[in-house]
C-alpha cells in the first residue's frame, strides 16, 4: 500500500497554484544556468530582512547590493544619481502612492537604509556638484566612506552629471525585442540589462528595430549594430525627416515594407 505522504504530485496542482495568482501578475521565467549572480551577504537574510518594513527600503537595499557588486576597483559606491536612472529600479518602485514621485520613493529607501545602518551615505562636493555616495555598511565599506568624507580617498571613477529617471510609461527594453526580434529568453534578457548600463535607450532601440527591418531577427545581430555605432559613430536622421526618403539600403527597405501593407515601422511578433 503505497502510503499518502509518498504520493505523486497531485495532477492540476500546478494549474491551481498559478490560478492563485493575480490574472494580471506577469510571470517569471526562471534563472538560467549561465545566468550572473550577485553575493548577497548572508547576515542580510539572518538579520537585516526581519527588520525591514518598508517595501521600498527592501527593493532599494537589495538594488543597491546589486549595483555595488557590477562596480570595479577601490573604492566602491554607487551615487544616487547613477540609481535614479536603474531602469528595472525605477520599474520596481514605479507602483506606489501617486503623490510621491520615483526620486521621492529611491530617497525614502535610501534615507531608510541609512537610518537602518545597511547602508553607508557621505556627501562630497564634485565639479561643483553636491553628490551623494551610497556605501555598504561593511568593513571595506566603511573604510572607504570614512576616507571619501575626509577627502583622504580619491573617488577613483568619474561620476557623471544627474540624468533623467527612465519614463515610466515607455516602452521598456524588454518589450521592444518582443515586438521586433521575438520571444524574450532569459539569456538574452540579462544580455538587455547590461546594454542598458553601456548605451542609451534610443540606440537600443533603433537597433531593435533596424534588425526586424533587415529581417535579421536575432540580439547577436542587434548587438554588433549597437558596437558599430560606439566605435564609428552613429548618423541620426535629421528631425522630422522620413527615414523611408532617399537612396540607402534601409529607406529602400522600408519603402517596400510599407508597399505590402505596412505602417510606419519594423513588422512586430
Amino acid at each position: 500500500m503505497r502510503s499518502e505522504g509518498a504520493a505523486g504530485p497531485t495532477p492540476g496542482a500546478d494549474t491551481a497554484c498559478a490560478a492563485r495568482l493575480r490574472p494580471s501578475a506577469p510571470r517569471f521565467g526562471g534563472f538560467p544556468a549561465s545566468a550572473l549572480a550577485t553575493a548577497v551577504p548572508n547576515a542580510f537574510f539572518s538579520e537585516l530582512l526581519p527588520l525591514i518594513e518598508d517595501p521600498v527600503e527592501l527593493k532599494v537595499t537589495l538594488y543597491v547590493i546589486y549595483a555595488l557588486g557590477r562596480r570595479k576597483g577601490y573604492p566602491r559606491f554607487v551615487t544616487e544619481n547613477e540609481l535614479a536612472a536603474e531602469a528595472p529600479l525605477a520599474a520596481s518602485l514605479a507602483d506606489g502612492d501617486e503623490e510621491e514621485t520615483l526620486l521621492a520613493r529611491l530617497r525614502r529607501g535610501l534615507d531608510l537604509a541609512v537610518e537602518r545602518g545597511s547602508l553607508l551615505r557621505a556627501e562630497v562636493e564634485h565639479e561643483g556638484r553636491c553628490e551623494r555616495l551610497y556605501f555598504l555598511n561593511s568593513p571595506a565599506g566603511r573604510r572607504a566612506c570614512e576616507q571619501v568624507r575626509d577627502g583622504r580617498l580619491p573617488l577613483g571613477r568619474p561620476v557623471g552629471p544627474p540624468k533623467r529617471p527612465p519614463a515610466p510609461r515607455r516602452e521598456n527594453v524588454f518589450e521592444l525585442y518582443e515586438a521586433n526580434i521575438g520571444p524574450l529568453t532569459p539569456l538574452v534578457a540579462e544580455a538587455l540589462r547590461e546594454a542598458e548600463q553601456l548605451y542609451p535607450y534610443e540606440w537600443l532601440a533603433e537597433a531593435l528595430r533596424e534588425a526586424a527591418l533587415l529581417n535579421k531577427r536575432s540580439w547577436r545581430y542587434a548587438s554588433r549594430i549597437l558596437q558599430r555605432w560606439a566605435t564609428e559613430g552613429r548618423t541620426r536622421e535629421e528631425a522630422g525627416r522620413d527615414p523611408g526618403e532617399g537612396n540607402s539600403a534601409r529607406a529602400q527597405l522600408l519603402r517596400r515594407y510599407r508597399q505590402r501593407g505596412g505602417a510606419g515601422g519594423p513588422p512586430s511578433r
